[in-house]
Formats: C-alpha cells, sequence, structure tokens
C-alpha cells in the first residue's frame, strides 16, 4: 500500500470502513468484536499499531509474525468467529515502525463472535440482539449476495448427487482429514453452506449457490435462464470464429470443459519452478476461469466469455464492481461476489484465498508472454492476458546473459538456475539455493557476486527483510 494512501487514512480516522487498534503486547478482544461487525456490514479495514486518533504506535516488531499466526488461527475458530472465516493480515512499514493492516470483505453469512452478533454503525461496533434487527441483517445479506437466494421446492433430485463421492475426493486431494470425508451427503451440503433459509418467509431450502455448484442442467437453466459460458477461438477468422464451445452445465464441470478447451488452443511451454517444471498455460488459464465462474453476478443477462485471438486471450463476465478501474496487486482489496460458491471450489482445490488469483497473474503471465495482464473491474469484469508464443521465460534469461554489454559472461547452468529460482521466490536465501541446486554456499555466492557484477541481479532492501530483482523482470 502506497505512503501517501496511508497518510490519508490516518488523517482522515476511524470511519464506517475504517478502524484503529493499539496492539500492544497483543491483540485485544475487541479487535474480533470489528472483524465482526466488518464481516456483517460492508467490509472494511483494521489497522493495528494505530491510536484512535490516527497516532502510529507500531506494534512489536519482534512479535508481529507471532500476532498474525494468533490472529489467523482465532478467525479460523468456530467458538470464537462463526462461521469461520479466512482473513490476509499484511506487515506493512510505516516511518520506522510495524503495523499490521487486515482488510475484510463483507461476507454473505451472518457473523458472530462467541456467539454476540455485531454489526458497524458509523466508526462503532455494536451488538445485535433485536430478532428484527437480525432477520434485517439476514435479508440484507440475501439482496447483496444473490447466490443466498433460496428455492424452498428444489428436491434432492434436482442435484448431482452422484458428483458428491468425486467432490468429496477432490476435498481429500487436498487435505487428508478435511471434515467433509466423515460426513453424510446431507451434511457436507449443510456444511458447505448451500441449504439457507428465506429471512423473509422463513421457509428453508436449496439456495442458488447449490443449483449453480450441483444442479441438473434443466434446474440450472430454470434457476437461471441466462446463465452461459461462450469459448471462442478466433485466430484466423476474426469475424467469426475458428472454433466454439458453449458451456452450460453446473459450474465444476464447467471449469473443466473450458480448461480443456484452452488446453487444446494455447501453447504449454516449458517452465521451471524451483526445480520442477509446471505448467504456465495451465496455471493462467485456471485462474481466469475460476474467476470468471465464481465470482460473477449471475442475475445479469450478459454472457460470459473466454476468447482466444493471435495477440491476447480474455475473459469477461458481469460484475458487481467494487471500486472500478484497472487492479494491481498495489491496489487490489479482495471483495467476495460469491462468497459460498467461491469457499467451495476453495475446499475442492478449484481455488486458492481470496485474492491469491490476482498476485498469481502479475507472477506468472510476464514469464508466459513477457508482459503483464490487465484487470479491470467494472460492470463488465475482463481480464487481458496478452500472448506471444515466440516468447520463452528461460530463453530471456539466457539472452540477457549472454547479450549483456558489460560483461562477456557465457552461460552456466548453475548461474541460470540461480536467476531462475531467485526470479521465482525473490526472499530466497542462499542456504536455500543452495540446497535447491545442491552445491555448497560458498559456490552460490560467488556465481551471485559474478551476476551482481554483470548488472544481472541486484539487492534491494535490508540483509534479512530484503528481496533479490532479475534484470529480466523489470521489463
Amino acid at each position: 500500500m502506497k505512503k501517501s494512501k496511508l497518510q490519508n487514512i490516518f488523517a482522515i480516522g476511524e470511519t464506517v470502513a475504517v478502524e484503529f487498534k493499539r496492539c500492544g503486547n497483543g491483540i485485544e478482544s475487541d479487535t474480533y468484536e470489528t472483524v465482526c461487525s466488518f464481516l456483517n456490514r460492508y467490509g472494511g479495514d483494521i489497522y493495528l499499531g494505530v491510536e484512535d486518533n490516527g497516532e502510529i504506535r507500531g506494534v512489536p516488531e519482534n512479535a508481529a509474525v507471532d500476532i498474525v499466526k494468533n490472529f489467523i488461527k482465532m478467525i479460523g475458530n468456530p467458538d470464537i468467529i462463526s462461521p469461520t472465516v479466512y482473513l490476509s493480515p499484511e506487515l506493512i512499514e510505516y516511518e520506522g515502525k510495524t503495523i499490521i493492516h487486515i482488510h475484510v470483505p463483507p461476507s454473505s453469512e451472518v457473523h458472530s463472535y462467541k456467539k454476540v452478533v455485531y454489526d458497524r454503525v458509523d466508526d462503532a461496533d455494536v451488538k445485535v440482539t433485536a430478532t428484527g434487527q437480525l432477520a434485517a441483517m439476514y435479508i440484507r445479506k440475501q439482496n447483496i449476495f444473490t447466490e443466498k437466494k433460496v428455492y424452498p421446492y428444489a428436491k434432492d433430485e434436482d442435484l448431482r448427487f452422484d458428483m458428491l463421492p468425486r467432490i468429496r475426493q477432490m476435498a481429500l486431494n487436498k487435505d487428508q482429514d478435511h471434515p467433509w470425508k466423515t460426513m453424510t451427503d446431507s451434511e457436507l451440503l449443510q456444511s458447505a453452506g448451500l441449504i439457507g433459509e428465506d429471512a423473509e418467509t422463513g421457509k428453508r431450502g436449496y439456495n442458488l449457490a447449490a443449483i449453480m455448484l450441483l444442479g441438473r442442467d434443466e434446474v440450472i437453466f430454470s434457476a437461471n435462464s441466462v446463465y452461459r459460458t461462450d469459448a471462442l477461438l478466433r485466430k484466423v477468422n476474426l469475424d467469426r470464429y475458428d472454433d466454439r464451445l458453449i458451456v452450460q452445465t453446473n459450474l465444476i464441470e464447467s471449469y473443466y470443459m473450458l480448461l480443456q478447451f484452452a488446453e487444446k488452443h494455447l501453447w504449454d511451454k516449458f517452465y521451471l519452478e524451483g526445480d520442477t517444471s509446471v505448467s504456465l498455460r495451465n496455471i493462467i488459464a485456471r485462474e481466469m476461469l475460476v474467476n470468471t465462474l465464481i465470482h460473477r453476478e449471475f442475475t445479469s443477462a450478459h454472457y460470459a466469455r473466454f476468447i482466444i485471438e493471435k495477440d491476447k486471450m480474455f475473459t469477461e463476465n458481469a460484475n458487481r464492481a467494487v471500486t472500478g478501474g484497472v487492479i494491481t496487486p498495489d491496489n487490489f482489496q479482495p471483495n467476495p461476489k460469491n462468497p459460498i460458491i467461491a469457499a467451495f471450489f476453495r475446499n475442492i482445490g478449484l481455488a486458492d484465498e481470496l485474492g491469491s488469483g490476482v498476485r498469481k497473474l502479475y507472477h506468472y503471465v510476464p514469464r508466459y508472454s513477457s508482459k503483464p495482464p490487465e484487470m479491470i473491474d467494472g460492470d463488465v469484469f475482463r481480464v487481458i492476458v496478452p500472448l506471444d508464443d515466440a516468447y520463452s521465460f528461460e530463453a530471456s534469461i539466457t539472452n540477457s546473459i549472454t547479450t549483456n554489454d558489460t560483461t562477456n559472461i557465457t552461460i552456466n547452468e548453475t548461474q541460470k538456475k540461480i536467476l531462475l529460482m531467485i526470479s521465482e521466490n525473490p526472499k530466497i536465501t542462499v542456504k536455500n539455493l543452495s540446497e535447491k541446486i545442491e552445491i555448497a554456499e560458498r559456490n552460490i555466492k560467488s556465481n551471485i557476486k559474478i551476476l551482481k557484477d554483470a548488472g544481472l541481479l541486484e539487492r534491494q532492501g535490508a540483509t534479512k527483510n530484503g528481496r533479490w530483482v532479475v534484470a529480466v523482470d523489470k521489463h
């Protein structure tokens, strides 16, 4: 986060969406009350290490990491925050002090802290005890998150229960001790938030999330007749298309059908992550397709599209814009569009924590095509990835070494591996490099010196908390 933005936040002070907490020796209980109230209202940002008046005190630097770990553990405890949530605190150095930033997105659920529900009113966290207030909160969330719309007449036979063994196995592949392992089908659906209650009528039933994830095709069409994803290949016939796939089935099978379309029409370039070959094509396609499937606004008549052209590919889907404009890792604030569906995808390993897709695309796309992606937040959300079939990230590093003007350094396999590993993990240590490449640390250090002298590698920041920058990564 930019310093100027932080200065403005601290100058304005606490608001309905901003809360300061001192956090001297640890996190106080009122921090979790604020987490709960932000989840129940419109989301917000908590800054630990800041006085109520905006004065920066900071948190103890040697305790910051433990504070973050304890916070994550607490919000994952159903006896503390229920339903549990996943948040990703960020350590920020500001004016020589360490503060902790916690972004809390709005939730589709009504949350409680130690069995007490809190709401955000102006800059205060208020207990909600009246039945009418709780009902209004449920209604408000149903209006915000269309995935929560309840279909009381939907029956078990309207869902693809035959998919549940596969889904349970996918969850176990990610976590061998996943709670779904021992749950019945009914308990699994309840646990996943796919059964809800209409706060206005009191009727219970499967919600739209359940229908979109597991519904039979005809049931999906009945509940959401405008749902469709149109995949096009348009490289030769620019006026029409070279290949087309129309997908109108459940979200899980839609993902695999669209991924096969991507695998069919995109190059899978060689790329080493550490010492393991990974598929850049599949990583990028996965993030694009998962985003367009799980973060779309299902009430819109705008068809989602996945289009592959000669010099770019892009996805677009209906959206409820939060900030608008171009999204980058620096300005991105995660805000879930369909939290129940997104959580289901995370449970079965098809998605990671909220916000990881932006970071992954900005990391991997330049390695696939040399240029960064574009992500545009609007009524239609767009992800644009440039394509260059001739580009090779590995070759670009090799060329950078062999064509450097200041030294006629010849490509060296060890140096090449060092650059590739550092490019993948800019904070990797000499010890880790030594272990992965399997040569002595002194040899790693001597090769790093050669690369630094050649202008191909530089160190930024302090020895302990700094990072490496590879010359090719600057472009």
